[in-house]
């Protein structure tokens, strides 16, 4: 069980964090592989003995992190650059690994267009973060279409719901960054499109 195995002092924050590290599961280069029970959230442990308990979807904090899931899934499906280069070193581009203290990683995945590239955030702290600067790969917008932290799925909904104009201001040793809302324990995720093509 994944979610007997997350830290956080209550329920709420231990779905929030697995809900956070499926992000990182979902967009980090590598193939994927989702377990029997994986995706509602299963207490008990895998036992061959019994079916999967599928009656912990009528339950809402089940049922809300399922729907995270399965809108990951979809987005992954939808989105080249989370599985086009998936097992070379083009497709991924750290931004920033070395935030310790606000425990944030942020980087890119890619394709051979820029337009298809996304910026991925995850916050692994049960902190809130307004205007939270970060570097971006290029001038252009930057649209928020997936946050784990959206009502929908039981959240606070700490959402960045409008499209972000780069900035040409240095940050994580790019030329060009963006200040963001970072949901607690959660993921953003972001498709950037350049300005020509915006």
């Amino acid at each position: 069980s994944l979610l007997n195995r997350m830290s956080g002092n209550n329920s709420d924050e231990k779905f929030a964090n697995m809900k956070a590290a499926f992000g990182f599961f979902m967009t980090h280069p590598g193939k994927k592989h989702l377990f029997m029970g994986q995706d509602i959230g299963e207490f008990d442990e895998w036992n061959v003995s019994r079916e999967i308990e599928w009656n912990l979807l009528d339950y809402e904090e089940h049922k809300w992190f399922h729907n995270s899931v399965k809108d990951l899934l979809a987005l992954y499906k939808e989105q080249p650059a989370l599985y086009t280069f998936d097992s070379v070193e083009e497709g991924f581009e750290w931004i920033n690994c070395i935030s310790a203290n606000e425990n944030i990683v942020v980087f890119l995945r890619k394709t051979k267009k820029a337009e298809e590239t996304l910026l991925v955030l995850i916050n692994f702290e049960n902190v809130p973060r307004k205007n939270y600067k970060i570097g971006v790969p290029f001038e252009g917008k930057y649209k928020e279409i997936f946050n784990s932290d959206a009502e929908k799925y039981g959240g606070f909904d700490f959402r960045n719901t409008r499209c972000y104009n780069s900035d040409k201001d240095e940050c994580d040793g790019r030329d060009n960054s963006i200040k963001v809302k970072v949901p607690p324990l959660g993921i953003s995720i972001f498709k950037c499109t350049p300005t020509e093509l915006a």
